[in-house]
């Protein structure tokens, strides 16, 4: 019959701890907390590095905060904390490669405009037209305005106008009648 060997007897159970613990700091990287405290120590700085990077505040408000997003949920990889930043600083300058790199694409995808296009001039009188329409009927009475806005803008029948408002077909023929009258003075009249 085999003789079984016995087990070694168990390390003392504070040596044990002490080496899980040191473990479990290697393992846990860098805390969220020191994120946090990175992020508000450090925000304004990669800020500034994307906007040297790309063009608009915005597209550089996108690229810090998917850097800080990224960071985070790498964060068991990034083991010493003092290297949070840098890893921080590098993802803005990705980031921000990647967002020039789709912008250019994007470009190169838009269709040449027809030689029969409206031109730029034509665009910018058709949104002066729309903005003092919306001017004029800013102006109107309220039911004139709801009475226009929803038979002409959403497309609905008097009848539909006058059950979602609850009044008589007659008043919304009347409401209307009025208001494209209001609107027609207005538009007429130089602002």
């Amino acid at each position: 019959m085999p003789v079984i060997a016995p087990m070694p007897a168990a390390r003392p159970a504070r040596i044990s701890n002490q080496r899980d613990g040191a473990e479990d700091a290697v393992a846990a990287g860098t805390t969220v907390d020191h994120l946090t405290e990175t992020y508000r120590a450090h925000y304004r700085s990669l800020l500034g590095l994307a906007a040297l990077l790309l063009d608009d505040t915005a597209s550089c408000e996108d690229v810090v905060q998917e850097a800080f997003i990224r960071v985070h949920s790498a964060r068991k990889r990034v083991r010493d904390p003092e290297k949070t930043l840098a890893y921080l600083r590098q993802t803005v300058v990705n980031l921000s490669r990647s967002a020039l790199r789709r912008r250019i694409l994007g470009l190169k995808l838009l269709s040449k405009p027809m030689p029969d296009m409206a031109s730029a001039e034509e665009g910018a009188y058709d949104q002066l037209e729309r903005d003092s329409l919306i001017k004029a009927m800013k102006g109107l009475q309220r039911r004139q305005r709801e009475v226009l806005v929803l038979r002409y803008f959403a497309d609905m029948t008097e009848a539909q106008v006058a059950a979602t408002l609850g009044i008589s077909l007659g008043s919304v023929k009347a409401y209307g009648s009025r208001g494209i009258a209001a609107l027609r003075v207005a538009m007429e009249t130089p602002a």
